[in-house]
């Protein structure tokens, strides 16, 4: 906290520091300071400017963010383009952004959002299901784990690891493991976004008292 302090002496908002470590976060999550929560500039533009990709003022908003927000980031969007597209069929509205080569800003938002939030997403799978799950960017691999059950986090012994480029390149598990791009990581291991996980883990049940 004591550079928190200094920070917002020096009249500085305490996320201009993009250095906090996983446990700072956690701390300052904590505390909710207002200087310490992220931003993202959504510029609503018309749908007619968004598609054309112009818009006389963007670069002036750029410029203000740049210099008193530095870091920052900026998405342009049209909540009149979204609408647009969200009321047409799912192959009319593909047409549509194709024809005006651009497409709907909602995925970017998502991924800036993620971002500037300093988080990624591992996936697991099992017979009936894949899922993704929401990480601090920097956590290691018990961190990770401890996310699907604490249990897990308890009682980690390893992690196999292959990444979801390699997977999707390749096609299946099996040949991955055939590539020599399935590995076995352990405790410090720091999960990179996108990892397909499997946990290995044991927990040792207490005895129970008399």
């Amino acid at each position: 906290m004591r550079k928190v302090l200094e920070m917002l002496n020096e009249k500085t908002w305490v996320r201009s520091s993009r250095n906090w470590d996983v446990k700072e976060i956690e701390l300052l999550n904590e505390h909710l300071l207002i200087t310490a929560k992220p931003v993202i500039y959504l510029v609503n533009v018309g749908a007619r400017d968004y598609i054309k990709k112009k818009n006389p003022w963007l670069s002036k908003i750029k410029q203000w963010i740049d210099a008193n927000d530095p870091g920052a980031t900026m998405v342009p969007f049209s909540a009149e383009f979204e609408e647009e597209i969200s009321k047409m069929a799912d192959e009319e509205s593909l047409k549509y952004q194709e024809d005006n080569k651009t497409s709907s800003a909602i995925p970017k938002i998502i991924v800036s959002g993620f971002k500037t939030l300093k988080l990624e997403y591992f996936f697991t799978t099992g017979k009936d299901e894949v899922k993704a799950w929401t990480i601090q960017k920097g956590s290691k691999a018990p961190q990770a784990a401890g996310k699907i059950h604490t249990d897990f986090e308890r009682g980690f012994i390893s992690a196999e690891v292959m990444k979801f480029e390699d997977f999707k390149e390749l096609g299946t598990e099996v040949a991955v493991k055939n590539a020599g791009k399935y590995r076995q990581e352990g405790k410090k291991y720091v999960v990179q976004d996108g990892d397909i996980i499997f946990f290995k883990f044991n927990v040792t049940q207490q005895p129970k008292k008399k």
